[in-house]
C-alpha cells in the first residue's frame, strides 16, 4: 500500500447551505467511485471554499457520506483576482495499492481549472 493524494473541485450555483452540501456531496461520490475508495482507506480531507461561499461547511456533507472516522479541515481559498468563484476544492489523503493511478476529479465549471488532465473529467 502507499499514500496518495486527489484532488478534486466543483462549481457551486449560489451561497447556500443545500447548494454548497449538494456540490461537495457530487464531488465526493465521483472522486470515491473513479477511484474505488472507501472511507477506512481515507487518510484526511482539506477543502477550500473560494470567499464567495460561507453558508456551510463542506465537511458537513462528508460526514453525511460517512466519513465520521476521517479527520476533515474546511478553510479558505486564497482570493486570487479574477479567479473563478463559487468554488469548492479538496486534496485527499488515502492508501490504495501501489500500482494504483489517482483519478482527480474538476465538476460543472470547475473542470476549467484543469483541463489538461485528462483523469479530471
Amino acid at each position: 500500500m502507499r499514500l496518495f493524494a486527489l484532488r478534486g473541485a466543483n462549481s457551486v450555483q449560489a451561497n447556500q447551505a443545500e447548494a454548497i452540501l449538494a456540490a461537495t456531496d457530487e464531488l465526493m461520490r465521483e472522486l470515491m467511485q473513479r477511484n474505488g475508495l472507501v472511507p477506512e482507506a481515507m487518510v484526511s480531507c482539506i477543502f477550500t471554499l473560494t470567499e464567495d461561499l460561507d453558508a456551510e461547511f463542506p465537511a458537513v456533507a462528508a460526514r453525511r457520506l460517512g466519513l465520521n472516522a476521517v479527520p476533515l479541515l474546511c478553510t479558505r481559498e486564497v482570493p486570487v483576482p479574477g479567479s473563478l468563484p463559487r468554488v469548492i476544492r479538496t486534496l485527499l489523503h488515502y492508501y490504495a495499492p501501489e500500482d494504483h493511478r489517482p483519478r482527480h476529479v474538476y465538476l460543472g465549471e470547475a473542470r476549467v481549472l484543469r483541463a489538461d488532465l485528462e483523469s479530471a473529467q
